[in-house]
């Protein structure tokens, strides 16, 4: 072998060594996230990179790596004593999530009344098939997942980059208290968010900006108040926080 070929044997293998680690970083980081937001890792519970790394079957680096983006998104922390844990949900700064929240669904639900594409109404009209089978099938974790992606995807046809980045974040940080108001409710949706997101969809539609204003906002106020009743009700959560 020439020494040209023997450098492009080891840049290959440098490549696709590159490219394991990082789709090791991405599982890691997709399967700890999803643990985190559906509570199956509780807040508060300890993260511990060797007992990853074993169950990963990889090194320490990109389970690192992994907890570095989690952590980026304020889902894990680590300690003076350099410890690792599940964040805690932060109940004092729920008012201020819920404004932020509120608004982001009536901003981007407008939004997307002004500057849709047909093809936007297309996958957003997808993504509301697969909202109605979660539903449907009762089944929680798809529920709050296809919610996600039904308003990502109104958000999107926005044509708003900083406002769709910012709105998937509030919903991904919200996928937790989505799921223990679900488990408060034995994981039953009410149909009515089927026939809301139906509403919207229409409004998005016919470009009535107005209608999808009000729409967003009645849409986003329903579910904080309902999460709201939800912390009132403390002899329903069955979840050590």
């Amino acid at each position: 072998m020439s020494t040209r070929e023997a450098q492009m044997t080891n840049d290959d293998s440098s490549q696709i060594t590159e490219r394991k680690r990082g789709s090791g970083v991405k599982l890691v980081y997709d399967l700890l996230r999803d643990e985190i937001l559906d509570l199956k890792l509780s807040p508060g519970s300890a993260i511990d990179e060797v007992q990853l790394a074993a169950r990963f079957g990889m090194s320490r680096t990109p389970i690192r790596e992994a907890l570095v983006r989690l952590a980026g998104e304020g889902l894990i922390e680590t300690l003076p004593n350099r410890s690792t844990m599940v964040s805690n949900i932060d109940f004092l700064g729920m008012p201020a999530y819920f404004d932020a929240l509120v608004l982001m669904y009536r901003v981007t639900t407008r939004l997307a009344a002004q500057h849709h594409r047909a093809d936007d109404l297309l996958l957003i009209r997808e993504r509301q098939a697969e909202f109605s089978a979660a539903v449907a099938a009762q089944d929680a974790l798809a529920m709050i997942a296809t919610n996600a992606d039904f308003h990502s995807a109104i958000a999107a046809s926005g044509r708003n980059a900083y406002y769709a980045s910012f709105f998937d974040r509030l919903l991904g940080e919200g996928r937790r208290m989505l799921r223990l108001y679900y488990q408060s409710y034995e994981d039953r949706l009410p149909p009515r968010y089927v026939d809301e997101h139906e509403e919207i969809i229409a409004a998005v539609e016919a470009r009535n900006v107005a209608e999808a204003d009000r729409l967003g906002k009645a849409h986003g106020e329903q579910i904080v108040e309902q999460i709201g009743r939800l912390l009132t009700r403390n002899d329903r959560l069955d979840i050590d926080l």
